[in-house]
């Protein structure tokens, strides 16, 4: 084991992640660390495979596309040893989490485990296939002040569709939920809910040594995405976030192993809980001094990413900004108008 020193007292118990591909890292007794290739700036999404004597387990599985679905029947036949998958659980709804899910089910007769929330915001999005987005939609962006060209682009432009990339899902699943203990590779796991993210977002935190299954709700060197979406524009994911940090901080030991679903495995988790719930208050913190004059989301990028947001990154900024200078407004701490010239909600402080 090759053991990092990472930056700001967390530790990298591997310094280099396996192969985009069907190769695998043991990182503790019949627990296998595979990562899957993504068509984005984030190009990976880790995935893990747990050892069940005559079976694997898998948690999470990657986008549905030819080319995973060809990893993972090369990582069937190596890593995996040819024993087959029978369960896979799946963290939270995203594609790149939940993307493989069904065909887990329909072609290897594998049992589905995730949240209820997660299996019904799934299976609702695969079956809502749209060829333009919905007037609700860009009056939700316009509301935002979405720049002009980029909203007529996505007013004429297909829009993404869950079910590009997620794999049908058939009726039937298995429940988890708070407070539940689940066996995983031979350990008992307590099921613990996170937010923010995605709602109903499940982690797992092993009873028998140091494991903890955290998906995206806890990343070693990144902070997931929490944004504000069409589907409900009052929703307060950041005091949901934080809510949820706070939480699962009290269950945190330094010594914990945790397998996020994205960049390296880490052990320093009291530290991490710190940085995330500090990272958020600190961009609060910017953002209200940045609205002494009223300002639309859009206007609102600089103090909270502190660097040039580009075309490819647009979306997911400006749904985090919504977030956030929403969370300003129903905390008390902003006020909230219409502006005239573009119909945008724009934000000031209260000082």
């Amino acid at each position: 084991m090759n053991v990092q020193k990472a930056p700001e007292g967390l530790r990298y118990p591997w310094e280099t992640p396996p192969e985009h591909g069907a190769q695998a890292i043991e990182v503790a007794p019949g627990v296998l660390w595979l990562r899957f290739p993504l068509p984005m700036k984030l190009d990976h999404v880790n995935v893990y495979a747990f050892d069940e004597g005559d079976s694997w387990t898998v948690i999470d599985t990657g986008f549905a596309s030819k080319k995973s679905k060809a990893i993972w029947q090369e990582a069937m036949a190596g890593p995996l040893g040819g024993k087959p998958v029978s369960r896979v659980i799946v963290t939270h709804h995203h594609p790149d989490h939940i993307g493989l899910a069904g065909w887990f089910q329909t072609d290897h007769g594998a049992e589905l485990v995730t949240t209820r929330t997660a299996w019904l915001t799934a299976r609702m999005l695969t079956l809502d296939v749209q060829e333009t987005s919905p007037s609700e939609t860009l009056a939700f962006y316009r509301l935002c002040g979405m720049d002009a060209d980029m909203l007529a682009k996505r007013s004429t432009d297909r829009p993404f569709n869950f079910a590009d990339i997620v794999a049908p899902l058939p009726v039937g699943y298995t429940r988890v939920q708070q407070g539940d203990t689940i066996q995983i590779g031979g350990r008992t796991w307590d099921v613990h809910m996170g937010n923010g993210h995605a709602p109903e977002h499940a982690t797992f935190w092993s009873r028998d040594d140091n494991l903890v299954i955290a998906g995206d709700q806890i990343l070693s060197s990144i902070s997931p995405n929490v944004g504000v979406y069409p589907t409900e524009p009052m929703a307060d994911p950041i005091g949901e976030w934080l809510e949820a940090c706070e939480r699962l901080a009290l269950l945190a030991r330094p010594d914990h192993l945790v397998l996020g679903g994205h960049k390296l495995p880490f052990t320093g988790l009291p530290k991490r809980m710190e940085q995330l719930i500090d990272n958020h208050y600190g961009c609060l913190k910017r953002l209200l001094a940045y609205i002494d004059t009223p300002k639309s989301a859009s206007e609102c990028f600089a103090p909270l990413f502190k660097r040039k947001i580009g075309e490819a990154e647009y979306g997911l900024a400006l749904v985090e900004a919504v977030a956030h200078l929403s969370h300003l407004y129903q905390t008390g701490l902003a006020t909230r108008s219409l502006r005239e010239a573009d119909g945008a909600w724009v934000y000031k402080n209260k000082g």
